[in-house]
């Protein structure tokens, strides 16, 4: 009889905000200073029930011209620089944990220069082998694109890793990409739509990853 084999889990690939970054305060505060300069009567309740990691979702959304796209997202980054987010608890802790055992990468939607420094300011740029941010891809998440750059660049297949993120746009992409999702619950208002989704696993934290990372390498749920 052939010996079972054990399951195949070489790279653990994140989202970044809100699944490693709190940084749902500077989002929506800068948001919502962007829709009052540009004259839309949007607040907390309207920008929570349109909310994407895809802020183009946003601006259509709340109806914004496309001709005004790009001074929105100037405006965006203005207020946003105002602030300085801070990792989710935790954070650090399990991606040196997980490193031990996995390479990781990351698939985010937010802007690169923001993130990469971002990355440096945390001091956690070396651990990721692989980095597919906004602009790195014509499609955008919940779209595979990203996620297929990102296992390309780290030459994985999908079927050996799991994409961890905190929106149901994470778990449409991972799912069309081939990738085991894993959800997490994070400070944005998408607690409903992440269950809704049904990832793989949910995380109530995402200190509660390394074990479960764990109990898929010895093939067990």
């Amino acid at each position: 009889m052939a010996a079972k084999q054990k399951p195949c889990l070489q790279g653990v690939l994140f989202d970044w905000d809100g699944t490693l970054i709190d940084s749902y305060d500077a989002d929506t505060s800068a948001y919502l200073a962007m829709f009052k300069e540009m004259g839309i009567a949007w607040g907390i309740e309207e920008l929570e029930r349109h909310y994407s990691p895809n802020w183009y979702q946003v601006y259509r959304a709340a109806k914004l011209p496309r001709k005004l796209w790009n001074a929105a997202d100037r405006t965006w980054r203005a207020h946003y620089a105002k602030y300085r987010p801070q990792l989710i608890r935790g954070a650090r802790r399990v991606l040196e944990a997980v490193i031990r055992k996995h390479h990781l990468g990351l698939v985010t939607s937010g802007d690169g220069d923001r993130v990469a420094r971002q990355l440096r300011e945390f001091r956690l740029t070396r651990l990721f082998s692989a980095r597919v941010c906004s602009g790195d891809t014509v499609k955008k998440k919940p779209h595979p694109a990203p996620l297929r750059l990102a296992l390309k660049k780290m030459e994985l297949a999908p079927g050996c890793c799991v994409y961890v993120g905190d929106a149901p746009q994470d778990v449409e992409m991972a799912r069309s990409a081939g990738v085991l999702a894993i959800g997490v619950l994070g400070p944005y208002p998408t607690e409903k739509r992440l269950r809704a989704a049904q990832p793989e696993f949910l995380l109530g934290s995402l200190e509660e990853l390394p074990e479960v990372l764990d109990r898929l390498r010895n093939g067990s749920k």
